[in-house]
């Protein structure tokens, strides 16, 4: 794990990263925000008229099932689409690694086992039972993680990752431990550790909404910190920035998003690693754009996939974290093979 000590990643750099005198004079481009919002509005009116039932235009806000079935289903693989890929940015750039993700720290796995003991424990039928019991656990797994990886007010990057990455092993044999001794539960605990958003609700809507606002706008802040990061603490620390406080409180939003994301949809994988690995490769590593981008492709790619996944087989439907991952891997794949001389 040579890479998260230093700017070249475990088999992936980053080369073009902004210098320290450029950090702070680069932003989004405008059009390609309006662009993509344009088509993200887009796709998520043709994806609230796809599903197992048709829905005629004449009279549809009065549906019900679109109302209370697609209308939150929409927002809310939207809203985890874009905490995904946010998080995902923030931690390639925090910890200087490209070939990080949002589940390095093990909060998905954790969420795994709390929905997992829910499930055993006949909580489906409680509001929020397996959703308040995999986000209390994520939440637990994340505080253990940065104990141990704390030293004083001081935070091992190093330590932190290789603690989530043992916890993710280690809970993972918990869960098919408890699969193994219930299998009556199994399959009900495979689907949503797959992930799905079939049981969204607007409960779950205003629930993540506040969080996915506030989070994404305390990432949106931290753009110049983020870069600054990419060159070396020392570095960013030389320019003023609070480098401890500054990981802290990216690390504690970033983890809080992912947990409040996977307790109400269940492990989706691969977006926070593909989607901010492909903006940087288009628009730059300039993370005053990667956010921003990567917010807007995250979700669009999420609701394309969850589109696919209900309307494919229907009325079956897919987990969308198996689609995601189907279509995130070779994609990813590809786009180290085209850009290979960088790395």
């Amino acid at each position: 794990m040579n890479g998260m000590n230093g700017a070249n990643g475990a088999n992936g750099r980053f080369d073009d990263a902004p210098s320290a005198r450029h950090a702070h004079k680069t932003h989004a481009n405008p059009w390609v925000v309006a662009g993509l919002s344009l088509l993200l509005v887009a796709a998520m009116g043709g994806s609230c008229l796809l599903g197992a039932a048709d829905l005629e235009l004449d009279g549809i806000l009065q549906s019900p099932i679109f109302l209370n079935l697609r209308m939150p289903r929409v927002l809310m693989s939207v809203m985890v689409g874009a905490i995904l890929s946010v998080c995902g940015a923030a931690y390639q750039s925090v910890f200087r690694n490209p070939l990080t993700d949002p589940y390095v720290l093990g909060v998905s796995s954790g969420a795994s086992l709390g929905a997992a003991v829910a499930i055993l424990l006949g909580m489906e039928a409680l509001m929020w039972g397996v959703g308040g019991m995999a986000l209390v656990t994520a939440l637990l797994t994340v505080l253990l993680i940065y104990r141990i990886a704390s030293i004083g007010n001081r935070m091992h990057t190093t330590t932190l990752l290789l603690t989530g990455v043992c916890l993710t092993l280690l809970i993972s044999a918990m869960i098919s431990f408890l699969m193994v001794l219930n299998q009556e539960k199994m399959d009900a605990i495979i689907f949503w550790t797959m992930g799905s958003f079939g049981s969204s609700s607007w409960s779950d809507v205003l629930m993540l909404a506040p969080v996915t606002v506030l989070g994404i706008a305390v990432v949106l802040w931290h753009g110049r910190d983020l870069n600054l990061l990419l060159a070396g603490s020392e570095a960013a620390r030389s320019m003023g920035v609070e480098v401890e406080r500054v990981k802290r409180v990216l690390l504690l939003a970033t983890t809080l998003m992912v947990a409040f994301a996977v307790s109400t949809c269940g492990v989706i994988g691969f977006v926070g690693l593909i989607v901010p690995h492909a903006v940087r490769l288009v628009a730059g590593p300039d993370n005053r754009k990667v956010v921003p981008y990567s917010m807007l492709c995250g979700a669009l790619f999420v609701l394309v996939c969850d589109t696919l996944a209900r309307y494919m087989l229907r009325p079956s439907e897919l987990p969308v974290g198996s689609l995601t991952s189907l279509v995130g891997a070779p994609m990813f794949i590809y786009l180290l093979y085209k850009n290979k001389k960088k790395y």
